[in-house]
């Protein structure tokens, strides 16, 4: 069996997993687009339309229609309809991507660069990312909120990868208005469940039967499991093996993938023994004393890092290894010629 073959649909992150920037992720194409599953693409970055989302998807190579496209801008709007009459006056502050999906739901919304009435009064505040926010527009944010609107925050991500290197996320935005108001948002985007949610709802199974797929812990990972989806994590974007090997029971993942290629193949998990070795396809590990002793196959680098990973995981849990180590000894695996 795949990975794929039990599950009903495929959840995918973007930034990372697909794409960094406007270059796709090596083999990722090729992966998404063999897949049989219906696979919905999931982002917290709330900026675009669905439609600029499926346009790039398109241009990389992908199929994908808008309908195929989830994003926390829609699930910020979601949750607003369902508090909110229709037709609410609500502060959009982000991209063009906020915008649409508040009106998509019946609500006004009221871009934050024509916000500039002291008068204006508004029942809620949706604030997702946008690479053209100012100063200004964070504070036009807080004086909705301190003027009693509900407020959303689309994520709290606090990087946002692109083909340059990670620049500041929505979360670094969200932090400013916060410092202001003296209280936190509802967030509504990963690692929080209303985005995988919204994603189990429009292709109508329940969470258990979709995968979720991405490259952060934090918010993929961390989102799937407050979902009860079971997740992938993918080392093609920020979160890497030593990332992992230092990461809390609710951080860690289902299943660890090189690339996107794996999800259409057999998976072999790492697994323990009576001796203590953990083994992946042959490859077998354990910690002794806070070093490596290894027996067995050779490995691919996954087999390895799977080994590793579980090897660390088992004893930082009893209390025997330190972040530090742990961090030291799976990087050790992962650089591994």
């Amino acid at each position: 069996m795949a990975l794929l073959d039990a599950y009903q649909a495929v959840v995918c992150d973007l930034d990372g997993v697909v794409y960094r920037g406007p270059a796709a992720v090596p083999h990722a194409v090729e992966a998404l687009q063999t897949c049989t599953l219906p696979v919905l693409y999931a982002t917290n970055n709330a900026s675009r339309t669905p439609e600029t989302v499926a346009q790039h998807l398109v241009e990389l190579g992908l199929t994908a229609t808008a309908a195929d496209v989830v994003t926390s801008a829609q699930a910020g709007a979601h949750h607003l309809a369902a508090e909110l009459p229709p037709g609410s006056v609500v502060l959009a502050v982000g991209g063009e991507g906020v915008v649409r999906a508040l009106t998509e739901q019946g609500l006004r919304a009221v871009p934050v660069r024509e916000a500039r009435d002291p008068e204006a009064s508004y029942a809620a505040v949706l604030q997702g990312y946008g690479a053209e926010l100012s100063a200004s527009d964070l504070a036009e944010a807080a004086y909705a909120v301190q003027g009693g609107a509900l407020w959303v925050a689309t994520n709290t991500d606090r990087t946002l990868p692109t083909d340059r290197g990670n620049a500041p996320g929505n979360g670094t935005l969200v932090a400013a208005v916060e410092a202001a108001v003296q209280r936190p948002p509802v967030v509504v985007g990963k690692p929080h469940a209303p985005l995988y949610l919204l994603c189990a709802e429009r292709v109508h199974h329940a969470p258990a039967e979709l995968l979720a797929v991405g490259d952060r812990l934090d918010t993929d990972v961390a989102g799937a499991v407050e979902t009860g989806m079971d997740s992938v994590l993918v080392l093609t974007g920020v979160d890497s093996a030593a990332s992992l090997a230092v990461a809390p029971a609710p951080l860690r993942p289902t299943y660890l993938l090189e690339d996107l290629r794996g999800l259409h193949a057999a998976y072999t998990p790492a697994v323990r023994d009576a001796d203590g070795w953990w083994d992946c396809g042959g490859h077998r590990r354990r910690l002794v004393e806070g070093r490596w002793k290894v027996e067995g196959s050779d490995g691919s680098r996954i087999e390895r890092l799977r080994a590793a990973v579980a090897a660390v995981h088992e004893a930082a849990d009893a209390g025997d290894l330190d972040e530090d180590l742990a961090r030291s000894l799976v990087s050790e695996v992962d650089n591994r010629q």
